[in-house]
């Protein structure tokens, strides 16, 4: 994880600042965190720290919060950190976040792992977490392209965790036009908004 960066809406490499430790899981990807942490770890520590855990670990089969053991390891991990975060694959069912909106509102950060560069899923997640009133920070992690960032941080993400190859600057990708791609652009709203109408 340590060959990741995380840039905020600006482009500006944030990393040195990043507290956010991902739960050690079987199915933890690469790019959720620049450091991650075991569970007994957490328990054993004196400092709450911050946590990302992951959402489907959370849920049972109908896809809401689950109950027994599940729920008290998670009322474990609240107990032992200062603040919480979970992270969603990006091909979760999107009903599944209205199901949980009540949890998903509590959260500090919600990070969103696109699994693969074709799955445009992440772009609805995002509207639908700011629909359902989410005000805090929303991350986009994994096989983004790095072409969308301008897109998705129209649509409310915050921050991205970016591999090292992408803001590496002799990369062949310049990081710091993907977020001011679309600074200047028409969103749609009111046709008195494009240049040709500006004035009249």
């Amino acid at each position: 994880m340590a060959n990741h960066h995380i840039l905020d809406s600006k482009g500006v490499d944030v990393s040195i600042d990043d507290t956010w430790q991902a739960l050690a899981t079987d199915n933890l990807p690469d790019s959720i965190g620049l450091s991650e942490i075991t569970l007994l770890e957490l328990l054993q520590r004196q400092e709450k720290p911050e946590v990302i855990v992951p959402l489907n670990d959370l849920l049972g089969n109908e896809g809401l919060l689950a109950s027994g053991l599940v729920k008290e390891v998670y009322t474990l991990i609240e107990q032992h950190s200062s603040r919480l975060g979970v992270w969603i694959t990006a091909d979760t069912d999107a009903d599944v976040l209205s199901a949980v909106s009540e949890l998903l509102l509590q959260q500090s950060l919600i990070v969103i792992h696109v699994p693969k560069f074709a799955d445009g899923r992440s772009f609805s997640f995002v509207q639908t977490l700011r629909q359902l009133g989410y005000k805090d920070e929303i991350r986009v992690a994994g096989e983004f392209g790095r072409d969308q960032i301008a897109y998705l941080l129209r649509v409310g993400v915050d921050s991205f965790v970016l591999g090292e190859h992408d803001v590496h600057p002799d990369s062949t990708f310049n990081i710091e036009q993907a977020f001011t791609a679309l600074a200047s652009s028409y969103d749609g709203r009111r046709a008195a908004d494009l240049p040709m109408f500006a004035g009249a």
